[in-house]
């Protein structure tokens, strides 16, 4: 959310599609000559045959060792441990408009020899290639990658050829593009390998958290060299999962049952953690958060920024949820606190907000706290961070009555690590507590974005997820087209991405500017909202973009911001409010 009327605008290739039209049709020609060629395409890339066993002779093939064995061009790369296909890190590589971030190495061969190239990529107009080959240099490429997806192709060695370069890279000007799991598959050319992967480590620190009638959420310590995790219930196998953390459901009420983990990859699966026993909660237990089945969000400002300066009892009773921005960042890890800015808000107390508060909840209203914004710089990358962060938030929420905590995070989070401090602030505050999100854009176009795997994470003790659908430029729905900022068809596809990834309808929610001034971009009128929720909801209203089924049970919307929406004459929630509520 942004701190200022002047939000940040996050700016989007797309202005460059008459460019990259010509590149793509440069680039279909290219392809032609090089089948032509006879270079081997990558869906008929196979490994190479070899006396002896191939090797991979790239090195640092994981990134886990930063960029070490890796040049990056304008110091376009970094190594990321969100997301990974495998083990803690990535490459994450960012093109501007000059540069397309190449990121390369010089690998060893042997002459007269073949290899098998790939590497698993996600992310627009990324590359995969070799050149100095001493024969035919061959690239690949993928135009639109929104999970992780292998590039794979293979070159053979010339006579006298004892390096090459391989090599990933993004477009100019398009947004940052991850690598991961790189390979170069055959003869050793004499500069030696990576070690291959070892069986894993029992997984430690098994330990059961939300207990409904039919399910129980289990989360472990992260395992280094993992690459997955198996959950047995009662000495069977029950689910698998990429992270630390899972749900298993479809259980009895009023039953104990016995919970093991193990952690695997390639190498094969580690031995079982401790058990742990967990006893399910009577039929008609679990969480019962007091939100309506169709609700409104407004984010309440504590800074003045020329929007109109409100106490809580200001704000609409359209509202259901008021999330407070924001938790300010202390110099212990992962805590956070809260500081009224009574100058700033004409002399409002800490006593008549706690008292406001108080009144909302009594009308039926939920307050609770935000954490991040525009500014915000909160991590939580460890487990003492996460329980810094568990422990903090909870402490606000005794202090001025807040129900709960919105994730506004917009610098970035750790999935395995934000999932903890949520569940143990879930076990600390008990089954009423209201947790919202509030990503952008970009952060879930993928369900292996952070953002996104931690929402699936906790989903169930999530309340909603209010995407801004602004300050983010062009993006891709969940049909691959690419629909602009703005239009009711950016909200449905967009929205679609989350309501078929995993979501429920229930925790779908659609987050505009209450105002021009609310943010750089993406203000669109009140009646684009309703229409975009009846398109969700009921299959009419819609753009050119219509869903293959409808969702009932969305949510609603978010606004930034109730200060905002009353500098308006709170024309925003006087539109949708009562559109939400008579949603089906």
């Amino acid at each position: 959310m942004p701190r200022t009327a002047a939000a940040r605008t996050r700016i989007r290739p797309w202005r460059h599609r008459r460019v990259i039209t010509s590149v793509l049709a440069v680039l279909a020609t290219a392809a032609a000559t090089a089948t032509a060629t006879g270079t081997t395409p990558a869906s008929a890339a196979t490994a190479p045959a070899s006396a002896t066993a191939d090797v991979n002779v790239a090195k640092n093939a994981g990134y886990e060792s930063g960029l070490s064995n890796w040049t990056c061009s304008a110091g376009s790369g970094t190594s990321v441990s969100s997301p990974v296909h495998s083990d803690t890190a990535a490459l994450k590589a960012t093109p501007t408009a000059s540069d397309n971030a190449n990121c390369s190495q010089i690998v060893a061969v042997k002459p007269n020899s073949t290899y098998r190239l790939s590497a698993y990529v996600q992310g627009s107009y990324v590359y995969l290639g070799a050149s100095g080959t001493g024969t035919t240099d061959v690239s690949t490429w993928t135009p639109s990658a929104t999970g992780w997806q292998q590039l794979v192709t293979s070159f053979t060695t010339g006579p006298s050829t004892t390096s090459v370069t391989v090599y990933t890279h993004g477009w100019y000007g398009q947004p940052a593009y991850y690598a991961d799991d790189f390979s170069v598959l055959g003869p050793d050319g004499g500069g030696g390998t990576d070690p291959g992967p070892q069986v894993p480590a029992a997984p430690g620190g098994l330990a059961a958290g939300s207990v409904t009638s039919s399910s129980v959420t289990l989360s472990w310590n992260p395992v280094s060299g993992a690459t997955g995790y198996t959950v047995y219930r009662d000495g069977a196998k029950a689910t698998t999962t990429g992270g630390s953390s899972a749900t298993v459901t479809g259980l009895s009420p009023s039953t104990t049952y016995r919970f093991q983990v193990t952690a695997t990859n390639a190498a094969g699966e580690s031995a079982r953690s401790a058990e742990v026993t967990a006893t399910t909660t009577p039929s008609g237990g679990g969480t019962d958060p007091s939100v309506p089945k169709h609700a409104v969000t407004g984010y309440w400002q504590n800074f003045n920024n020329g929007a109109t300066v409100q106490k809580i009892s200001d704000v609409p009773n359209q509202y259901d949820i008021i999330a407070v921005a924001f938790a300010d960042a202390t110099t212990t890890p992962g805590a956070v606190t809260f500081n009224l800015d009574s100058a700033g808000l004409g002399g409002y107390t800490v006593d008549q907000f706690k008292a406001d508060i108080k009144a909302k909840q009594a009308a039926g209203k939920s307050v609770i706290i935000s954490v991040g914004g525009e500014k915000g710089t909160v991590s939580v990358n460890d487990s003492a961070s996460a329980a810094n962060f568990a422990d903090s938030v909870y402490a606000l929420m005794q202090q001025y009555g807040f129900n709960g905590v919105d994730i506004d995070l917009e610098n970035g989070l750790n999935p395995t690590y934000m999932s903890q401090a949520l569940r143990s602030l879930s076990q600390k505050a008990g089954g009423r507590l209201v947790l919202t999100m509030a990503p952008q854009t970009i952060d879930m176009q993928s369900t292996s974005g952070s953002y996104f795997r931690t929402a699936l994470n906790v989903k169930d003790i999530l309340t909603v997820v209010n995407m801004q659908y602004y300050n983010s430029g062009s993006m891709l729905g969940c049909d691959g087209k690419v629909y602009s900022q703005g239009t009711v068809d950016f909200l449905t596809a967009l929205a679609c991405i989350q309501l078929e990834g995993g979501l429920d309808p229930s925790q779908v929610g659609l987050g505009l500017p209450a105002s021009t001034r609310g943010a750089g971009s993406g203000y669109v009128a009140p009646s684009v909202v309703n229409a975009a929720l009846d398109c969700l909801a009921k299959g009419t209203s819609c753009g050119s973009f219509k869903p293959s089924r409808t969702y009932p049970g969305v949510r609603g919307a978010m606004t930034w911001s109730t200060n905002w929406d009353a500098a308006s004459g709170n024309a925003w929630s006087n539109a949708v409010g009562p559109h939400v509520h008579a949603l089906p």
